[in-house]
């Protein structure tokens, strides 16, 4: 069911912190595997990874700050409406 925690992490792991930046991207402690809509798997062995929730970024599902330059209901395809 949607929004029902898990009551156990898998076996012997920790679960994973995850934080929500409000406007921004997901920051996880890594390293993570992103398994994309296309089905293939993006790889991030760092620390704490920036998952992109906007889309807007060019190195996608990473972010790449690109979410500061476009503010949600702004237009980013360089042209104004």
């Amino acid at each position: 069911m949607p929004g029902t925690p898990d009551p156990a992490p898998a076996a012997g792991r920790a679960p994973r912190r995850i934080r929500a930046e409000r406007g921004g991207p997901l920051l996880i402690e890594g390293p993570v595997e992103v398994m994309l809509d296309d089905g293939t798997t993006a790889v991030s062995r760092r620390p704490t990874v920036a998952v992109c929730t906007c889309r807007r970024s060019r190195i996608y599902p990473w972010c790449d700050t690109s979410h500061r330059r476009h503010p949600r209901g702004t237009p980013h395809h360089g042209r104004t409406p």
